[in-house]
């Protein structure tokens, strides 16, 4: 084998790596436990992989606020890492690198949040985390290396026996009063990613002041190296299965709003799991609920590869392509399907002409928002007196439509940054907000005593979601819910067959009453360490010199959010981020951000008008014209 060193130091004087990327390379050499971490960088040097190591060195990966996502199988597979092979065809070892996600990593990772935990909660007995994951490759090993950190560091693990949807450990975190929570995770990403996404004892995501706690941390460490406290000081090792998905369920029972929909003919929808967690939940409670289930059975086990696939993103027409041939095929209402990790749901709907149609995450969250609001009010829940006190919160990037159904109803809504983190953050603050000789012991109240609350003393969450295909109807689980997603789109379809009429048809009613809202989500990939460079670039040259024109049309405002300075609808201060927001004179609007878990830079075009035509018309030309101005900003 050659010396890898003189190999390193002869590309980097030669040009072909940079320094950072050597002294990343030494830096993992010096903190990694991997038996073949060397073996792995010295086969990439012989070949002459400039790319793959810079993809894979280029930055040492940092704890977000969201935790961290990457590969964790590189582009170019090593003969070390693919050794003998692992489960499903995956390599042996994950991919080696400090940008990569692998043991390195997340020992890191989970070192800093249990550290964080354990300060914390000093002196109020032995913390506990809960950790579960979803099918991808390496997810399970993960996820168990990170229960055996927690018990070594003298906090108990709540580990779940196999593959489970990410909003059921948020659940779990509530129900359990866990201090913490992980979830081994990279969402809707392509197969060779995996993430670690961590959680706050109140089973939301991280957000500030515990973002910052946790961040200083594990990124003070440069080893994943620990010395575990002494054994009498060991935490335990708790296995989760049936029971805790039987509580779960039960909760999620209560979701729907009109079980009475279900008495006579029963609603029939096709389910896809998308080779993920969602079909542990989603297949047995619908069922129970009285609706009609058929899975598409190809896709029915956990399997990280996502082999009938191109991506396991519902989002995305072709994830959904077997499920709608399915529905097509039994006359199914609607075919469902969640992402791996089962937070985000997408679905296709009969329309009219008995075709199968997919609907947009706008749509699908305007349709929930606007039939629970509705419903609420003639169930009594929701009245004249306590309306102000019911709050729709979106995302700054979701239909304005949402915003216009909130003010027709008179209830508040409230709009944050992207990410359902936010989302679960206002959660926080209406729960905190009744009084504690009210309220008591809030996590075991049952929803109508919550509701009452909540309406008399706070704000009652009547639904939330983003864009991306993340919604959620309740608060008991503090992240997007893919199961309750389910429940909620079943519901309005059982609604729709007792008026005799579609969904398309219901959504149609809804654009004839406030315009056709559209809006379209489009991005650029740029993967790898160049890709990154380019996104920052790409992003700063929005923020110095924003568009003062395009498409013909000429800015008439612009919101720039990573100055800071903007505030919600509650008051709230929203913290700085790096989105910038343009407003048209002839009222198309759109926002332009990185990314938070995916080599891209997102765009979100919104319109409004009197056609559908005429509005996917104007968006598809303003887009045409935002790509070009784009790629232009790139070459200079």
């Amino acid at each position: 084998m050659s010396d890898w060193k003189s190999l390193l130091n002869d590309a980097v004087e030669e040009g072909k790596l940079s320094e950072e990327t050597r002294g990343n390379i030494n830096l993992y050499l010096q903190g990694s436990s991997s038996p073949i971490g060397e073996a792995a960088i010295t086969e990439l040097l012989e070949q002459e992989q400039w790319q793959e190591i810079d993809d894979r060195f280029f930055k040492t990966m940092s704890f977000g606020t969201g935790g961290l996502r990457g590969r964790t199988i590189g582009r170019i597979v090593t003969q070390v890492e693919q050794g003998k092979g692992g489960p499903l065809d995956r390599p042996e070892h994950p991919c080696v690198g400090t940008a990569s996600m692998n043991s390195y990593n997340l020992k890191r990772a989970m070192i800093g949040l249990v550290t964080y935990v354990k300060e914390r909660h000093q002196g109020e007995g032995r913390p506990s985390l809960v950790i579960g994951h979803d099918t991808r490759h390496f997810s399970r090993d993960f996820a168990e290396i990170c229960a055996q950190v927690a018990v070594d560091l003298g906090c108990d693990a709540y580990l779940f026996e196999a593959e489970r949807a990410t909003p059921e450990i948020s659940f779990a975190i509530r129900y359990l009063r866990a201090n913490s929570g992980v979830c081994l995770t990279a969402s809707h990403n392509p197969y060779h990613d995996n993430g670690f996404k961590a959680y706050i004892d109140d089973g939301g995501q991280l957000v500030e002041p515990h973002a910052a706690g946790v961040i200083e941390r594990v990124n003070a460490l440069t080893s994943e190296e620990y010395e575990p406290v002494p054994k009498d000081q060991l935490g335990e090792l708790k296995i989760l299965g049936e029971e805790m998905d039987r509580i779960y369920m039960e909760r999620l029972k209560t979701v729907l709003l009109r079980p009475d929909l279900l008495d006579g003919k029963r609603a029939k929808v096709v389910y896809t799991n998308l080779h993920g967690t969602g079909g542990v939940i989603i297949v047995p409670l619908l069922r129970e609920l009285g609706f009609e289930v058929i899975t598409v059975p190809e896709q029915d086990g956990g399997d990280g590869r996502f082999p009938t696939v191109q991506s396991p993103n519902p989002e995305n027409a072709p994830a959904l392509a077997r499920a709608i041939a399915l529905a097509e095929e039994i006359g199914a209402d609607a075919a469902i399907g969640t992402d791996p990790d089962c937070d985000r749901m997408g679905v296709a709907i009969r329309n009219g002409s008995g075709e199968m149609e997919l609907l947009t995450g706008n749509q699908i969250g305007s349709l929930i928002g606007w039939y629970r609001i509705k419903t609420m009010f003639e169930l009594g829940w929701l009245t004249e007196s306590n309306r102000s006190r019911a709050v729709l919160i979106k995302t700054l990037v979701t239909t304005g439509l949402q915003d216009a159904i909130a003010e027709r109803f008179g209830i508040s809504k409230v709009n944050t940054l992207t990410g359902f983190k936010f989302i679960g953050e206002k959660l926080k603050k209406y729960e905190d907000a009744i009084p504690a000789d009210k309220k008591g012991d809030y996590r075991s109240l049952s929803e109508e005593e919550s509701r009452k609350l909540r309406l008399e003393y706070s704000k009652f969450f009547v639904f939330g979601g983003e864009e991306s295909y993340g919604y959620l109807g309740s608060d008991f689980v503090r992240d997007k819910d893919g199961n309750a997603s389910a429940v909620m789109f079943a519901e309005l379809v059982a609604f729709a067959m007792s008026e005799q009429k579609t969904v398309a048809e219901l959504r149609d009613q809804i654009w004839a009453e406030f315009g056709v809202h559209l809006e379209a989500g489009e991005s650029i990939v740029m993967e790898g360490g160049d890709g990154a460079r380019k996104i920052a670039a790409l992003v700063e040259s929005y923020a110095t010199d924003p568009p003062s024109e395009i498409d013909g049309s000429k800015t008439v405002h612009v919101r720039d959010y990573s100055l800071g300075g903007f505030y919600d609808e509650e008051g709230d201060e929203i913290p700085q981020s790096a989105m910038l927001f343009v407003e048209l004179v002839d009222g198309r609007r759109f926002a332009v951000r990185p990314s938070g878990t995916e080599p891209k830079i997102k765009y979100y075009l919104f319109g409004r008008g009197s056609t559908e035509l005429e509005v996917q018309s104007s968006l598809d030309s303003l887009w045409a014209s935002l790509e070009k101005d784009a790629y232009h900003r790139m070459k200079e």
